[in-house]
């Protein structure tokens, strides 16, 4: 969000601002992280993080105590953020929750639609929320519940229809959202309307609709005294206040109804005795709901419970499963629909669709049960929505920890391996870093920038399910894997893009580096492993092979061709590697051997005469080849790519003076 609303934590001036002590240690990176810790646990304002280093500096303190301590302010300001954030998100989660919890036991619409308005000028932090109401008896629009407005002739005021902004919110029932409301000539002006905003001295303003089914009944408006640019999150969130405040007027409404009908019946006592279970079961569910909702369950926990109440099936499906055409009647009606001898109730919020609930086997459902089993879709999506926040929150994560990985020169070891143990991964075990890109070129920059969100969201799954890390980069994705025993970096560079590609729907390409190992204490291992893989995506590509994944190891020296930047020493050290370093650790003369046996036309009697030695030396320092370089290395193709590799190492070896 552009600004922080959350309710304060009360502290007392003389904690917040009181000196942080720096304490002599006998290291002078010893403690730095304490005072930070303190100032993290009671809350303190940023500006105190500067003291340490002040006070630290004041006090003659040595360089790299001062440094140590700008580091671990750095860090816990980082921390501070996300604590922070993650407050945020959890005062906006709560609101909703509590505004539906409000709305399960619905007593005075009125009170209702207040606490929505304000929560809603809370959580968004602007300076004024108001609702308004169509009128359909004067063919108008009127103010119906304002927050932070101090302009009597603005809580006053009337608008014709198709009037304003709220008109063209009105008209197309989307949200619409003006940084300069009197500059903006896309919605009608009318004297009124602009008197009483001008009286209120509103600029920026957001308005998102009250629907019911294909009605527009009301505008839910958030508004600011400055210029503002209101994000895609707050419009969301504003748009679930603006479903919720429907369904109070919708509850209302239909108790309203429900009340005229049974004063005009002759047998009062007896209806209500025949539908008193059936409100015991709608108290019970959302009872029952509401519970889930504070400890936390999921979704396929309301759909037991409803199931219990009701006495019947109760199943969430993705949208992709169920009945299009009952599916798409239930989101455009906000109401559930029978299809059959089922009955189908759309899980959306915002305008977004996220799957539906069925109940199965019930063809004659009471309209009480109806509506019960409509909040339950409500409910599922409020809880889908949590479930998504929560895992966007890890994602972000996720992707910070491996661009310090990426970008980090002086990374810290202990606090890698820390961060990363709380995202279940394991640095010190053998990993594949994957360069994953789109290959089918988008329509438009909206299109492509979706379809990146798209690839960077799918690879972020796989990375949490496979205890690794995704990062968004260079216009494509980065992955970071676990390689498991008997894996190799070949099979893991198919699968993904196998499972990237299926995932969203188009072909995604998949280069690999050579498996990689300790990756906190090699600090150039991750970036030039990731180099490795974008080279091999890059010869992917090149050879028309899109869609599919490959290693370094599946290229050999036409890697080096293909490639953008040849490197020539990867590709010595992946074919001959074993070998020359058995050289340097033996003392042996295995390289000159494979010089000679190559030189010779692979004939060891010739071998030898080159070599000066008996046929059983040759003999014995090929098998010894053999067991470095694998059973295969006599095939055209391994032997040519060893010829080239040996060629390379005697033209990168310095020339003797």
């Amino acid at each position: 969000m552009s600004r922080d609303h959350v309710e304060p934590v009360e502290r007392s001036v003389s904690d917040a601002e009181a000196p942080v002590r720096v304490e002599a240690t006998p290291g002078a990176h010893d403690g730095a992280e304490t005072p930070y810790l303190e100032l993290l646990a009671r809350g303190a304002a940023a500006e105190a993080y500067e003291r340490p280093v002040l006070r630290a500096r004041a006090e003659g303190r040595p360089a790299e105590r001062v440094a140590a301590l700008e580091r671990a302010k750095l860090l816990a300001l980082r921390v501070r953020s996300e604590l922070e954030g993650r407050r945020r998100r959890e005062a906006e989660l709560s609101a909703l929750f509590e505004t539906a919890h409000d709305l399960a036991g619905l007593r005075d619409v009125d009170a209702v639609l207040q606490a929505i308005v304000q929560r809603a000028r809370s959580l968004l932090g602007t300076d004024v929320a108001y609702l308004s109401l169509n009128d359909p008896d004067r063919g108008d629009t009127y103010m119906r519940v304002t927050e932070g407005s101090v302009a009597a002739r603005f809580q006053q005021l009337r608008l014709g229809m198709g009037e304003g902004l709220g008109g063209l919110v009105a008209q197309t029932a989307r949200p619409y959202v003006t940084d300069d409301y009197f500059r903006d000539d896309r919605f009608r002006h009318t004297a009124a309307i602009d008197a009483g905003v001008h009286d209120e001295g509103l600029v920026a303003i957001l308005g998102v609709p009250l629907t019911l089914g294909a009605n527009v009944i009301g505008v839910l408006f958030a508004a600011d005294r400055r210029a503002r640019v209101f994000e895609r999150e707050q419009i969301a969130l504003l748009g679930s206040f603006a479903a919720l405040a429907a369904a109070a007027i919708d509850t209302a409404n239909l108790l309203t109804e429900t009340r005229s009908a049974l004063a005009g019946l002759e047998r009062a006592h007896e209806i209500i005795q025949d539908r008193s279970a059936v409100i015991e079961r709608a108290s019970d569910v959302h009872d029952r709901l509401a519970e889930l909702v504070l400890r936390g369950g999921g979704v396929h926990d309301v759909a037991a419970a409803v199931s219990e109440v009701l006495d019947g099936t109760v199943e969430f499906t993705e949208a992709a499963t169920a009945p299009a055409g009952a599916l798409e009647t239930s989101r455009a009606e906000g109401h559930a629909v029978r299809h059959a001898d089922d009955w189908i109730a759309a899980v959306a919020a915002g305008g977004e669709l996220l799957g539906a609930l069925v109940l199965r086997g019930h063809p004659d459902l009471d309209p009480v049960d109806q509506r019960t089993f409509e909040r339950a879709a409500m409910v599922t999506s409020l809880l889908l929505l949590a479930r998504r926040s929560a895992a966007e929150a890890e994602q972000r994560v996720r992707g910070e920890l491996l661009d310090d990985l990426l970008d980090a020169r002086d990374r810290d070891p202990r606090l890698l391996r820390e961060r990363a143990s709380r995202l279940h991964a394991d640095l010190d075990a053998t990993h594949v870093v994957l360069a994953a890109r789109l290959d089918a070129a988008a329509a438009d920059a909206d299109q492509e920038a979706a379809a990146r969100r798209r690839l960077w969201s799918a690879a972020s799954h796989l990375a949490a399910t496979r205890h690794g890390l995704a990062a968004a980069r260079d216009g494509g994705t980065v992955l970071l894997l676990p390689l498991e025993p008997g894996d190799t970096a070949t099979e893991v560079a198919r699968r993904t893009a196998r499972h990237l590609g299926t995932a969203v729907h188009e072909a995604v390409t998949v280069g690999a580096s050579a498996p990689v190992r300790d990756l906190t204490v090699r600090p150039d291992a991750v970036v030039a492993a990731y180099e490795e893989g974008r080279r091999c995506l890059d010869a992917l590509r090149l050879l028309g092979r899109s869609g599919d994944g490959a290693a370094a190891e599946d290229f050999g020296f036409l890697g080096l061709l293909l490639a953008g930047d040849r490197d020539v020493a990867g590709f010595v050290d992946r074919t001959i590697g074993q070998v020359v370093a058995y050289d340097e650790r033996r003392g042996t003369d295995l390289v000159r051997t494979l010089e000679a046996y190559f030189a010779c036309g692979m004939s060891p009697a010739r071998t030898k005469d080159e070599l000066h030695v008996h046929v059983n030396t040759v003999a014995q320092r090929l098998e010894r080849v053999g067991r470095l370089l694998g059973g295969d290395w006599h095939s055209p193709a391994r032997a040519l790519e060893i010829q080239l590799a040996l060629r390379l190492h005697r033209l990168a070896a310095p020339i003797p003076s």
